[in-house]
């Protein structure tokens, strides 16, 4: 278990920034712009959220597949598709938390902050992300449970290959295949942890929202 636990925060390792770096931009554009294909857009990014990981990890087989580079780089069935397996069924949970965030962030703030001469990016950092901050936590903790709890995505691009693509979740999947249930179970605990404390979390964020003080 602990070659699958090394390599699940490897991969957290890659993903979590990722997240950060692709969700917040995301969510503040469907949030705070309106523009030709926003819808098309916001369909784009949310699509995991509804779709069976056997399907979305089998298109994206499928579509990695047509791709040269991926074949001549064996991008697929390594680490790179671990990485990428986790991150995309998990990037829509922190969207949608930066997405309700800068939504709920009042425009009369940010414009009273400009007419005494604060330019876009001192806004943006002083106002809009201090007043977020908490919508986006809690996307980013669930965004991160959910990147490591992947398994069907991740089973589908990167396979089950000890020491190279199998993280915890793949591991349960192996130990409870070969009815090394003991295994399995302490593997099993170990994300049913990661998955209540990050709900507390959550929800002690929520509860801080409504704190005038936070």
């Amino acid at each position: 278990m602990d070659e699958a636990l090394r390599l699940s925060l490897e991969v957290l390792a890659v993903d979590v920034p990722l997240m950060i770096l692709l969700g917040v931009p995301l969510g503040w554009l469907l949030a705070r712009k309106a523009f030709p294909g926003r819808r098309v857009l916001e369909l784009f990014v949310l699509i995991p959220v509804v779709l069976p990981p056997s399907v979305l990890g089998l298109y994206l087989l499928l579509a990695l597949g047509q791709l040269p580079g991926v074949r001549a780089w064996r991008l697929l069935f390594s680490f790179p598709a671990l990485i990428l397996g986790a991150l995309i069924p998990a990037l829509p949970l922190v969207v949608q938390g930066a997405r309700a965030g800068f939504s709920s962030v009042s425009r009369d703030l940010e414009d009273a902050a400009r007419t005494l001469g604060d330019s876009e990016w001192r806004v943006f950092f002083r106002i809009t992300l201090p007043l977020a901050r908490r919508s986006l936590g809690a996307g980013l903790a669930l965004g991160t449970a959910r990147a490591l709890g992947e398994f069907g995505v991740s089973l589908m691009i990167a396979g089950n290959i000890p020491g190279v693509t199998q993280t915890l979740p793949l591991y349960i999947y192996s130990r409870a295949e070969a009815l090394d249930f003991a295994a399995a179970h302490g593997a099993a605990l170990l994300l049913a942890a990661v998955g209540v404390a990050t709900l507390i979390f959550v929800r002690h964020l929520e509860e801080g929202r409504h704190d005038p003080v936070g």
